[in-house]
């Protein structure tokens, strides 16, 4: 985008009303989208897409659209939003990942899949469990597992308390990832009790991210994490400061966390 062009959510000049084809035409179609995030990933992420894996985000940006006119699923409703927002904004993962690009992640409070679903596209040998407290959200990411044939996919409908506390799930990933769930303190006591000794958190935040990472310091040391960076991440077209909080799980977690379902948000572990 360039400078002189507005964003597709910008509202119209004062005293402007935009006829329809005004505002068709400055959206871009979703093939359009595809082709930037396409552009964008190389750029931005070094990641060469291959043309089965646009094919992909192609399908997926379609289902998104058609099934959030119909169930609220995403408040962002134009394709270059998507695209930018949710796809190239998970991508923005990878790069971090290292070995763990094909080893065991949960993707907590994934609502519509993402970060995770987007990282399963581009990481075929990585095993993916999204975690989604809301059954119409958890029966799409279910429906874009198997449209997609994505094997090694799970999805649980559930709160994050009780996978946590579930010995199946409990300390087993190496990596645990959110977006936009909750504060740090809070959403430590969500996912460092499903990571493994030596795993990591990545969390995506928004411009509050010193500001939430300073203040968890007494949830790291109850739930035995470490704080490792803050890796700022710049999208385009979005001017708002967005990071990827690394924390490092460095002992076992107490078995007294998470405590019961509602509590970490209600009384967060904050300094």
């Amino acid at each position: 985008m360039t400078a002189a062009r507005r964003a597709p959510d910008d509202p119209p000049p004062s005293g402007a009303a935009p006829s329809v084809a005004d505002a068709t035409a400055r959206l871009p179609d979703p093939a359009d989208a595809i082709e930037r995030l396409r552009d964008w990933a190389k750029e931005r992420l070094g990641l060469s897409l291959s043309a089965r894996q646009v094919e992909a985000f192609a399908w997926y940006l379609d289902e998104l659209l058609r099934r959030n006119a119909q169930q609220n699923l995403t408040a962002v409703v134009d394709p270059l939003g998507i695209a930018v927002k949710h796809f190239l904004d998970s991508l923005t993962l990878v790069p971090l990942l290292g070995q763990a690009a094909s080893g065991r992640m949960v993707d907590v409070g994934t609502g519509a899949g993402f970060p995770g679903l987007p990282l399963r596209i581009v990481c075929p040998g990585l095993r993916l469990v999204l975690v989604e407290a809301t059954g119409k959200k958890a029966e799409f990411c279910r429906s874009i597992v198997e449209g997609l044939g994505l094997k090694g996919v799970e999805v649980l409908h559930a709160r994050a308390e009780e996978v946590g506390r579930d010995p199946q799930h409990r300390q087993r990933y190496d990596v645990a990832t959110a977006r936009a769930v909750a504060a740090l303190p809070v959403l430590l006591e969500y996912l460092l009790p499903l990571v493994r000794v030596g795993g990591r958190v990545l969390a995506l935040k928004g411009e509050n991210a010193a500001v939430e990472a300073h203040g968890s310091q007494r949830a790291l040391e109850l739930l035995g994490g470490r704080l490792q960076q803050l890796h700022p991440v710049e999208l385009p077209g979005v001017a708002e400061p967005r990071y990827i909080v690394e924390v490092e799980k460095t002992a076992a977690t107490s078995e007294i966390y998470p405590r019961r379902t509602g509590i970490p948000a209600k009384r967060p572990l904050a300094d």
